[in-house]
Formats: structure tokens, sequence, C-alpha cells
């Protein structure tokens, strides 16, 4: 009986125990990173490039505990270099020294981890965090001789002094280069607008400034690219200042949309009288927003360029010549033909009369109280209000001398008395 209690204790504990060992070989053991011994800036890209989002946060998580250690070394050193019992500190600083630049280079790398890991969804904000708090170089001016060794090496360190300075060398380059590449472009750009009859002072400022001012902006993007500077970020916020700002000025923008195609078209141009939105006068400004008229008694109007070339435009002086429309009146006992005759002494007479295209003289109506002569003569755009009034002032004084009459309206009253009135 004892055996086979022993035996069945025996086989109750060795059942207890068995699945142990089973449960711990089905347990998975976490993933570890793969590329943190990877010190190629391209090799890194390159094999991060396949990976999904879960791996990649093992690699930030690997190349984080990478940069901390290099820190914790940094830090123990710093403290050493403090340490008044140390004497010697060359060999310190030297190793600091080096400590820094193997850090720049891991932090390089691990910003490169941290891009391609935010590119496909991941929060990296507590690794840039962590990053930008161990970022730097470190001096300590404690020991003056250390200190001119660390300087010394960190001008000397591939991301140190000198190469800052050559950084910023190149930065001002860049942009003098772009500056007169800008300028040249503005030139051509210029000059091809000039081939084009049509196209107006402002309009051409306006592209020549655009050319060389979207080059230099170009120029200073690359040139940022120079120093370092991540300009993703700064893309994105001209962006959204742009979307904001479009949408805060849309009607300033539809009157400058509106300038644009005014200068494209050339309905009218500086020293022109129009007659726009509601308004007679002559054109003494024009911008990409507004155009500015001067009215016959002086006032000067500013009209924004939407209500303009959203109305009708009528360029009262766009053509070199202008037909001048006049109409005259004689009784109707006056004789038509002596009428018609001497409108057309008077109208061929005038020095400021075109021959061609001829004067137009006819009967044109049977009026209330008068039969009406139109006359037509052509002349000189800047002669029509001459011609207007001279002609209307000699038609006059013909008339009287040749005793046609110049009616004026009447009305002829017949009663008719009604019969027992």
């Amino acid at each position: 009986m004892k055996s086979l209690i022993k035996i069945l204790c025996t086989g109750l504990l060795i059942a207890l125990l068995l699945p142990l060992p089973l449960t711990a070989q089905d347990k998975k053991a976490p993933p570890s990173p793969q590329t943190t011994s990877i010190r190629v800036a391209g090799e890194l890209q390159q094999k991060l490039r396949p990976l999904f989002k879960d791996e990649l946060k093992v690699e930030a998580d690997g190349w984080m505990k990478v940069l901390r250690t290099v820190v914790e070394k940094e830090s123990q050193t710093q403290i050493q270099l403090q340490d008044p019992k140390v004497t010697n500190k060359e060999p310190l600083q030297k190793t600091l020294i080096d400590l820094g630049a193997e850090k720049g280079k891991i932090e390089e790398l691990f910003k490169s981890v941290l891009k391609a890991y935010g590119a496909k969804g991941g929060d990296v904000t507590d690794y840039q965090k962590y990053l930008d708090s161990v970022s730097g170089v470190s001096f300590d001016t404690s020991n003056a001789s250390g200190f001119l060794i660390t300087v010394k090496d960190w001008l000397l360190s591939d991301k140190g002094g000198i190469a800052w300075g050559i950084n910023l060398l190149l930065f001002i380059v860049v942009l003098f280069a772009f500056s007169i590449v800008g300028r040249v472009a503005a030139g051509i750009t210029a000059r091809a607008l000039k081939k084009f009859g049509r196209t107006s002072d402002l309009l051409r400022d306006f592209f020549t400034n655009t050319v060389r001012k979207l080059i230099f902006f170009v120029g200073l993007v690359v040139a940022l690219g120079m120093l370092g500077v991540d300009i993703g970020p700064l893309l994105a916020a001209i962006g959204a200042v742009g979307f904001i700002v479009g949408f805060a000025l849309q009607g300033t923008l539809s009157n400058f949309a509106s300038g644009i195609m005014i200068l494209l078209y050339r309905p009218y141009d500086l020293g022109d009288v129009v007659e726009v939105a509601g308004s007679v006068g002559g054109v003494s400004a024009m911008s990409l927003v507004s155009t500015t008229i001067k009215t016959p008694d002086n006032q000067v109007l500013v009209i924004p360029n939407n209500s303009i070339w959203g109305g009708t435009i009528k360029n009262i002086t766009g053509s070199d010549t202008r037909r001048v429309d006049m109409v005259f009146g004689i009784g109707y006992d006056d004789n038509p033909d002596k009428a018609a005759k001497v409108l057309e002494e008077i109208v061929t007479s005038h020095s400021l009369v075109l021959k061609d295209p001829a004067p137009v003289v006819k009967m044109h109506e049977l009026a209330d109280s008068s039969v009406n002569f139109v006359v037509r003569p052509w002349c000189k755009t800047s002669d029509y209000w001459t011609v207007y009034w001279d002609i209307t002032k000699e038609v006059k004084k013909r008339f009287d001398a040749e005793g046609i009459s110049i009616p004026y309206p009447q009305m002829d009253v017949h009663l008719d008395k009604s019969e027992g009135a």
C-alpha cells in the first residue's frame, strides 16, 4: 500500500513539473535590434527601409540604449575630470573628445532611425526629447590646458568648429550664387517679355521679381541644407502659414488674380480714358490689386481690380481714331437739301476731321418737332472734343446765316368747341 502511494505521489510530482520546461521553451525571446552595429548612414538607411513600424520601434529602442551607453561614459569621464585628486587630466580630455565624436555620429544615425520610424507612423516624441537633452558638447573650464585641448579637438573634429565654418561658408556661397542666377534669369525673363508687344511694364516687373525671388528661395532652402537644418518642418510651416494667410486674404487674392488677368489681356493701360465700375476717368496708376483713375473733375478713384474685371470695361481712348456722333435738327419748313449741303461744308472744311474714313451726313429721322440729320466725322482720339465743340458752334452760326431754323420742342393744341357750349 505504501509503495502504491509512493508511486502515485511520484507520478503526480512528475506531471506537475513536466510542463514547466515546455512552457519556458514556448516563450519567445523579445526581439533584438539588428542595426546598432552599423556606423555608415547609407547602409543604415537601406537596412531600415523594408522594416515595419514595430520593427523600427525595436531599432529605435536599441539605438537609444547605444546612445545612453556613450552618454554614461561621457558623464563618468566628466566626473573624473572634476575630481581634484586627478592631476593629469589630458588623457581624460582626449577621451571626452573621442566620446563626443562617437556620440555625434550615433546621434546622426539615431536621427535616421527616428525619421524612418516617424515616416511609418511611429511616435518619436519621447525619443526626440531624450536626443535633444543629451546632444551638444561639454567644456570643462576649470582646467585651462584641458579646456584648450577640448576646444582644439572640437575645432578639428568632423562636426566641430572648422566643419561649421566650412558649412557657413558654403551657406554664403550658395546664397550668393543663387542670387546671381536669379538676377540673370530675371533679365532673361524681362527680355523675353519685351518681345511681346502688349506686355505692360507692371506685368514685366511682376514676372521678373517673381522669378528672382523664387530662385533665391530655392537657394535659401539648399543653403539651409548645407547647415544641416531639416527643411521638412520649415516647408510644412510655410505651407500652413500660406493656407491661413490665403484664407484670411481671399478678397485681396481675388483682386490679385483679377490684376494678373488685366495685365495679361491689357484692356487698358496707363493714360487711357476708361469707363469701369460705373466711373469714367483717366488711368493714372495700376497695381496688382487696384486701379487708380482720375475723373474729368480731378477726383481720384481707387477701384479694386475684381470690380473692374467682373464688369464691362469701356476703353474710350483705346484706339487712335474715333467717330464723333452728332445730331442736328431743322424745321419741317426748311429745305433739307440745303441743310445737308451746309453740314457737309462745315464738316469737310474742318482741319481736324479725317478724310479717311469719310464723314457721314444723312437725314436720319422725322421727329416730333424737327427733321434730324446725323453728322459723323472721324478724327484722332485726342481731337474728339475739339471737333465736337467746333462743329457744334459752326453749325449754329451757319444755320443762322443761311436762314435755316433750329426748332425747339413744341406742341400744337387744337380746341374743339362742343355743341351747345
